[in-house]
């Protein structure tokens, strides 16, 4: 069975680990998500993950609160999501490390790019945590610059919608779905794949990003077979 991408950066949006609750992390949903990455590491790809932490806390909810700290409590509820995922693949019997851009030795490796590409050549699942370690950056963004330095072949943008349209398809039925978009349509349109950084960095080291729909099983596996799923978004 071949695979069209050898090493990938699965990004997952703290609100996809809710669930339908909204808030939290809803374990089915977690459960959910390990099993297709299993599946899909079972086939000999290596994979690095990148979770976001808007399911417990976002930066900019801290109203009148010191940016760099709001964004600091973003980054420490990445960390809570990602050894929600690594207990969730290890009870599968998946080898993982979650590595983190802030340092806390006690619960996690540091990142070290080295020590994680060769966590990845051995077989073991890779989760960053804690963003980029900066304030004002998002895991968008940290998704790209992990996919840069690891040498990732795409990010797959997971989410609750089965690509990027027009407009929100949940508010507007009229809503017009992309198959293919350029990183500057991206960037000129505002249509919200990604931020503008983490956009220009894939657009700059040409890494392809695919947004699907996560909540569909076997869809990560369908996108690393190379079927159409969803929206591609790459150079023109």
């Amino acid at each position: 069975m071949s695979v069209k991408y050898k090493r990938i950066i699965l990004k997952i949006s703290g609100e996809a680990l809710s669930g339908s609750t909204g808030y939290g992390i809803e374990f089915e949903t977690v459960n959910l998500i390990a099993d297709q990455i299993k599946e899909v590491k079972e086939m000999g790809v290596q994979i690095g993950v990148v979770i976001g932490g808007g399911n417990i806390w976002r930066g900019r909810e801290g109203v009148g609160m010191d940016r760099t700290t709001a964004d600091h409590m973003g980054m420490l509820a990445t960390v809570i999501n990602s050894l929600a995922l690594q207990d969730a693949l290890e009870r599968r019997g998946v080898e993982t490390r979650v590595q983190t851009a802030i340092e806390m030795r006690q619960i996690a490796e540091p990142y070290i790019r080295r020590r994680a590409i060769r966590h990845l050549e051995k077989g073991r699942v890779v989760i960053f945590a804690a963003g980029t370690g900066n304030p004002f950056f998002s895991t968008d963004t940290t998704a790209s610059l992990r996919a840069a330095e690891i040498d990732a072949e795409v990010i797959l943008l997971a989410k609750k919608v089965d690509g990027v349209y027009d407009k929100d398809p949940v508010k507007h039925k009229d809503a017009v779905k992309f198959d293919k978009l350029t990183y500057l349509d991206v960037l000129n349109r505002g249509l919200g794949v990604m931020d503008s950084t983490a956009t220009s960095l894939c657009m700059d080291n040409n890494i392809p990003i695919i947004v699907f729909n996560l909540t569909v099983p076997g869809n990560i596996k369908n996108v690393i077979m190379g079927q159409k799923i969803g929206t591609i978004v790459k150079e023109g």
